[in-house]
């Protein structure tokens, strides 16, 4: 992991919340953790509409069809070699 040595201007009273309500210990964990779960919220909320993209082009119900009629050929075919 690669660190960015950097000065920022801080809401105080948000830091200490963020240090007391994520767990950690320092400030720069603190930020680092709020940010990796900011951008982690941001791909959940994102998934809906990549999902809603349209990407797969199939045929959900035939796709069904094709799986209930496999599920049938081996069940016959396990009947016959009980027999």
């Amino acid at each position: 992991m690669h660190m960015k040595r950097t000065n920022l201007v801080l809401d105080e009273e948000l830091l200490k919340q963020a240090v007391h309500v994520l767990g950690v210990k320092t400030y720069s964990a603190a930020v680092n953790t709020a940010l990796a779960e900011t951008i982690r919220m941001k791909k959940v909320t994102d998934l809906p509409r990549f999902f809603g993209s349209r990407i797969w082009q199939g045929d959900l119900a035939e796709m069904r069809e094709d799986q209930s009629a496999n599920r049938r050929k081996s069940t016959v075919k396990r009947k016959r070699a009980a027999r």
